[in-house]
Formats: structure tokens, C-alpha cells, sequence
């Protein structure tokens, strides 16, 4: 795949918004495995906006779990080696094209704390990148979503699918993506736009209605039949349903023969009006990571896996977007039936 003019302009606007200077030293994290033009626009925008890209690349990893590992957020590709920390660590801008991104790998609160701002691209065709790529600016909106959460003591979702799930939000760790990394210590990821939560331990109840239509990220699935997940003290202790979506679902949980695979990661809604919902059905599995689909306004998203704020530790991983759910802070509805209410700035 060749580079285009147009995605070059991408990757610049992108720069951009993480307040790229001339003369700074960019430090671009690869594996072997990365998408080849995604680094090859990031060097010629950063060179273009008179920047200095320093590649720094490390072997992709052996398959070493019992089933394909699919859009984590949780590289683990650095593997604790000082000499590539020392490299990403200290003043300056990060961008990680690794291939599952470090928005979860246990060396980014070490990058961050160093003074490193990350911004990671996901590993995304550049056509996707490019259409989200645009002046709309979500930082006002996100920040003050995040300042919801972090004020809230409860999160409530209901649709009419049957979902009817309760979280506590006191204690979590909350946190939001914009879309640009522009101060020091601040991880990012493009596309943008969403708020999150990760509560503590025993937080989350109820029941979880995944309808026709919703998505498995994990997968790349849209759901073609409904699936009722069970969820007692943050874990999901049943998966029902009589069709294809819940089997491949009870199937890969198990494979990890691990519990904490079951429980809650994080919580949280898209908040990006760009970002389209159907888009997963226009590209071959291989060409997205599906950040669009956990971006789209007014989504609910549930996430099974790691959370250390619940201190669970796991590579399995679900990313579930839900549409059409009602998701009230407190008392405040923020979602309404699937569409962002008008409280965010």
C-alpha cells in the first residue's frame, strides 16, 4: 500500500492536536508486526511538520495464549525491557503503532509518570483514521463527561432489550479520550471520543441484554441473535442464549480458564457523532481494530478483562458496544435510548 497525500494530512492533523513542535524528538513505538503504512505516515508527517521521528521497534511476541487475542489495548510487547522504557520514557511525545496498543500494557503508567505524553494510533486502515480525522472538536464534551463520572455514585443502564444493570461508580478510576495527547503524562488514542470507568471490586450487577445488531469487538461480530449475560458482584455467571453469538461467546471465556476473563473491565459511552456504528460491515477483519465502534455516540460500552483499579489481571478480553440503552448518572440521564442527551457542555 502506498502513502497518500491524504493520509499524510491525516497523520499531520493528528500531530497536531498532540502539539508537536519543530525540532521535537518524536519517539515512534513499532513491533514487527505493525501496519507498515500507519509508520510510514506517521515519519513523513512528523518530518513534514519539522519534527524528528526516531523509530524504536522490538519483536512481536510468540502466540502464547489458548485462542487468538484480538484489539486488547493491552501490548505486551515492551516486556519490562529498561532499555526500551529508557528509550520511551522522559519529556516529549510517544506515538504507539504497536498492534494492540499500550492504552492497558503494564509499562504505561511507568511512560507517563517519566513525563511521556502517548498517543496511540489504533491499528486501523489510514481510510478510517482519514473520515475521522476532521475539525470537530470533542475535548470540551469528554472532559465534562468525565467530570460526571467522577462526581457520580452510580451509574444505571436499562434498554428495552430486557438490559437492567447497576454500577456503583464510588472509587472508580475514570478517565476520557478526546484525542489528543498534548500535556505531559496524558495517554490518548485516535479515534477518538468516549468516556470510561473502571470500578472496584463487586460494583457491578444485573443483567446485560446484548440485542441484534450489537457488537463483539473482540470477534468483529456483529450480534445476529440476542444474548442475556448474567452479572453478579462484577462477574458474568451465565451467558444465555440457544444460538451461534452466545456458543462462540461461552466458548472463548472458557478457553482462558481463567475467572477474572468473566469479570467486569470497564464501563462507559461513545461520544463521537462521526464515528458510524454499521462502519465494522465495509472492512475485512484485518484492516480494523474496531476503536470506531467503541466510539460511536451514544453507545453503551461494557468490557470484560483486566481492571486494576478491581486489582484483575487477564489477557482475555470482551469490548461490547450496545445500542439503544438509557444510561443515567445518579439521576441524570446522559443516554437516552441510544442518542446523547444535551449535558455535556
Amino acid at each position: 500500500m502506498k502513502a497518500q497525500e491524504k493520509w499524510i494530512k491525516t497523520f499531520e492533523a493528528i500531530f497536531r492536536r498532540c502539539k508537536v513542535e519543530p525540532n521535537e524528538v518524536v519517539r515512534i513505538l513499532t513491533e514487527t508486526d505493525s501496519r507498515a503504512i500507519n509508520v510510514h505516515l506517521a515519519e513523513l508527517a512528523i518530518s513534514r511538520m519539522g519534527a524528528i521521528p526516531v523509530q524504536i521497534t522490538v519483536p512481536s511476541l510468540p502466540v502464547d495464549a489458548p485462542v487468538p487475542v484480538r484489539s486488547t489495548g493491552a501490548s505486551h510487547v515492551i516486556q519490562g525491557m529498561v532499555p526500551v522504557l529508557n528509550a520511551l520514557s522522559g519529556p516529549g511525545l510517544v506515538v504507539d503503532l504497536t498492534v494492540e496498543g499500550l492504552l492497558h500494557a503494564p509499562e504505561l503508567p511507568k511512560i507517563l509518570e517519566s513525563g511521556a505524553r502517548v498517543m496511540m494510533i489504533s491499528n486501523e486502515h489510514p481510510e478510517i483514521l482519514e473520515r475521522l480525522t476532521t475539525d470537530i472538536d470533542l475535548t470540551r464534551a469528554v472532559k465534562n463527561g468525565v467530570r460526571m463520572l467522577a462526581r457520580a455514585k452510580t451509574m444505571s443502564v436499562r434498554s428495552e432489550a430486557g438490559t437492567q444493570l447497576d454500577i456503583q461508580l464510588e472509587g472508580a478510576r475514570v478517565g476520557g479520550v478526546w484525542g489528543g495527547a498534548d500535556r505531559p503524562g496524558l495517554v490518548q488514542h485516535w479515534p477518538g471520543g468516549l468516556c470510561l470507568a473502571f470500578p472496584k471490586a463487586g460494583s457491578v450487577n444485573g443483567t446485560l441484554v446484548m440485542d441484534v445488531g450489537d457488537v463483539n469487538l473482540t470477534f468483529k461480530r456483529y450480534l445476529e441473535n440476542p444474548i442475556t449475560l448474567h452479572i453478579e458482584n462484577d462477574y458474568i455467571t451465565r451467558i444465555e442464549g440457544k444460538n451461534l453469538d452466545a456458543e462462540l461467546m461461552r466458548s472463548y471465556l472458557e478457553a482462558w480458564n481463567d475467572k477474572d476473563a468473566y469479570a467486569v473491565s470497564h464501563v462507559g459511552w461513545g461520544m463521537n457523532p462521526l464515528a458510524r456504528w454499521d462502519a465494522l460491515q465495509m472492512f475485512d477483519k484485518n484492516d480494523t481494530n474496531g476503536t470506531e465502534l467503541r466510539a460511536f455516540a451514544g453507545n453503551f460500552l461494557y468490557s470484560t478483562g483486566a481492571n486494576d483499579m478491581a486489582g484483575r489481571h487477564t489477557q482475555g478480553h470482551f469490548d461490547l458496544p450496545l445500542r439503544n440503552c438509557t444510561v443515567a448518572l445518579d439521576e441524570l440521564t446522559i443516554v437516552d435510548a441510544g442518542k446523547l442527551c444535551e449535558v455535556f457542555e
